[in-house]
């Protein structure tokens, strides 16, 4: 069962559940894939992802599930990363 509305209480349960290509974490095409799917503002999306580690798998840049959750509740709680949310 596809879930069809983002909100707080089932940010992990849709991100650790996402169809990827790496187990790793998203592509950037996942992660456009993911902000339609959820009719998220993609300029809100990447500046709450912000800067962040990555892996580079066959020449993608992977970004960690963990990035993609923080990024949405920083959106979903509308707010910016605290000082110590930094890693």
């Amino acid at each position: 069962m596809k879930i069809k509305k983002l909100n707080i209480k089932n940010i992990s349960k849709i991100i650790d559940n996402y169809k990827t290509k790496y187990k790793e974490g998203f592509t950037s095409k996942e992660i456009k894939s993911l902000i339609k799917e959820y009719n998220l503002d993609s300029k809100k999306f990447y500046e709450s992802l912000g800067v962040n580690t990555c892996a580079i798998i066959d020449d993608e840049v992977i970004t960690y599930h963990c990035d993609i959750k923080s990024a949405l509740y920083y959106i979903l709680e509308n707010r910016d990363k605290h000082l110590w949310e930094w890693d």
